[in-house]
């Protein structure tokens, strides 16, 4: 039985003794005056106690003998500690620097603090051969007056009792042998690690040798600290020092304050001819000031160091993002352009097209063709529309000049000379249709206006239903042509004086397809129509005056 297992052994038939529930293992630990020991069992005690292990699987039971006794601190009349078997044998390489390890471990429940180191029986003070940092000694320069009796003691904290612990060291110089391997160091690898500033780090360990040590806490652990690991695989007879340094002095002392970056405790896996060793650096907070400095670590000779720096931008996801802004963006603009096409041209139109007569040599803005219907009742509203507010609308309110038959040709001219003549002096072309408007089929009128307007001329048809028409399989082709490529507005048959507004939503869709405004309003007009609905500089039709201008 090894030194730790027979401790751990003995340690526990005290609990037993002592009638601890909790087991507290103190590695080569031993307990000193006003520890907390019965006086009682203090000289010489004998006793044999049971040491129960369990697993999953098995169940021990092995007998310890356990012996208390009184070890006198710095006594010379005991036994040397060089030769006792609670000693820990550790080696210095003379002529370099090196470490000595104090194995003080204890579970979570034990509080470790206040260690101190000794040789002899005098405490070691930091200098500049003796660095004491924790339950490490570093040693620089290391000579053969260096070996000998080593202690290190701390105070121990458990379940609200103080306990003093001592490990004793028995160290012996060692000439370095030349021909030894020299360590190599398989992380880090004079590399740089990104990580965000201002965030809590994640851990970051070598990849070289991730499956040697599972000690790393994994990427994704919240709140996971920054770990980096020194990986060096060093020869058995080797005793090279390990640890991590920063402008060249050790990382514990060189944040012996703020202890924000710390190193960690050194572990070993032993293999066949090698021993692999990690022993880590841990920040626990990431400030500017630490990107960009180089945290070596260093094996004897050997010595790699990490960098910190910020991360590069990721461009992948500026495109991406950019991308997605832009066709967002693109989007909405034709959504908004499909939604508000019309009052945008419009407003175009009058914010940047001058009211004057465009340089084609026609003397008309729109022919108006519509039907002539048979019944009264349905030819007076088609007259009202066509004869009285077609014309106040897009005359006297837009600037329009419109060409329509019946109001505008000579008497006498024949219908066609008069249709053909004028429909090409007009720009656009609109027809009216009504449900059921089988009757259109037959006028000449019809025929020879769309003839010069789809093939002569090739001018744009504003088409507008008086009326919700399902089926324009008894339309004009030419008809059906114009509603299947361009569309149709439809006339809601409101004839009131908010219908005779320019700015509601059926004028709207008509000016849309009109042409730029070729004459400004007449004032007369306007100063009569000041007073009409919807803000319009428009107002109520005078259908005599009109008749009689005309």
């Amino acid at each position: 039985m090894n030194v730790l297992a027979r401790n751990q052994a003995k340690q526990t038939a005290l609990n037993a003794i002592l009638g601890t529930d909790s087991f507290c293992p103190a590695a080569l630990g031993e307990a000193h005056d006003g520890d907390g020991i019965p006086a009682a069992l203090w000289g010489v005690f004998c006793a044999s106690t049971f040491c129960d292990s369990r697993d999953a699987h098995n169940c021990y039971r092995i007998a310890v003998n356990l012996t208390v006794f009184r070890k006198p601190w710095c006594d010379p009349s005991t036994e040397s500690p060089i030769n006792s078997p609670d000693v820990y044998r550790q080696t210095l390489p003379i002529g370099n620097s090196g470490s000595l390890n104090c194995h003080l471990y204890f579970p979570d429940s034990c509080v470790l603090d206040s260690v101190k180191w000794y040789k002899g029986c005098e405490e070691i003070k930091a200098g500049k051969r003796h660095v004491p940092s924790g339950t490490r000694l570093f040693v620089n320069n290391v000579t053969a007056e260096d070996g000998g009796s080593y202690a290190c003691s701390a105070r121990l904290t458990h379940l609200g009792r103080q306990f003093t612990v001592r490990n004793d060291i028995a160290v012996q110089g060692e000439e370095v042998v030349s021909g030894r391997r020299i360590p190599n160091i398989t992380y880090p690898k004079n590399n740089s690690i990104e990580v965000q500033p201002e965030v809590t780090p994640r851990a970051a360990c070598g990849s070289a040798a991730d499956s040697a040590f599972s000690g790393c806490p994994t990427p994704d652990a919240p709140g996971s600290l920054l770990i980096v690991d020194c990986n060096v695989t060093d020869s058995k007879g080797n005793t090279n020092l390990r640890c991590w340094k920063v402008n060249d002095t050790l990382v514990d002392h060189y944040y012996r304050h703020s202890r924000r970056i710390q190193e960690g405790i050194e572990t070993n896996v032993s293999l066949k001819d090698d021993i692999f060793y990690t022993v880590n650096i841990t920040f626990l907070e990431v400030k500017m000031e630490d990107y960009g400095r180089p945290f070596t670590c260093h094996a004897g000779v050997s010595a790699a160091y990490i960098m910190l720096k910020l991360p590069a931008p990721d461009f992948q996801a500026y495109l991406i993002g950019g991308l997605m802004a832009f066709l967002l963006l693109v989007v909405s603009i034709l959504w908004v352009y499909n939604s508000f096409k019309i009052d945008i041209v419009l407003w175009y139109r009058s914010a940047f097209s001058a009211a004057q007569a465009p340089d084609d040599e026609k003397l008309y803005d729109a022919y108006v063709l519509y039907p002539k219907c048979p019944r009264e009742s349905q030819r007076h509203d088609v007259d009202t529309l066509v004869l009285k507010i077609l014309p106040e609308v897009l005359e006297n309110q837009c600037g329009y000049k419109l060409f329509i038959f019946g109001r505008d040709e000579f008497p006498g001219q024949a219908v066609a000379n008069v249709v053909d003549e004028n429909v090409s002096l007009c720009r656009r072309l609109i027809v009216l249709v009504a449900p059921g408007d089988g009757f259109l089929k037959t006028l000449s009128e019809e025929q020879i206006a769309v003839y010069n307007a789809l093939i002569q001329d090739g001018m744009k048809v504003v088409l507008i239903e008086l009326g919700k028409i399902r089926d324009y399989s008894t339309m004009p082709e030419s008809i059906q042509y114009v509603r299947q490529r361009h569309g149709a507005v439809q006339w809601d048959g409101d004839c009131s004086e908010r219908s005779q507004c320019a700015g509601n939503k059926f004028w709207k869709s008509v000016r849309y397809r009109m042409p730029p405004r070729r004459y400004p309003p007449p004032p007369s007009s306007v100063e009569l129509l000041r007073h009409a609905p919807c803000g319009c500089t428009a107002g109520r039709w005078d259908s005599a005056s009109v008749l009689t201008a005309r």
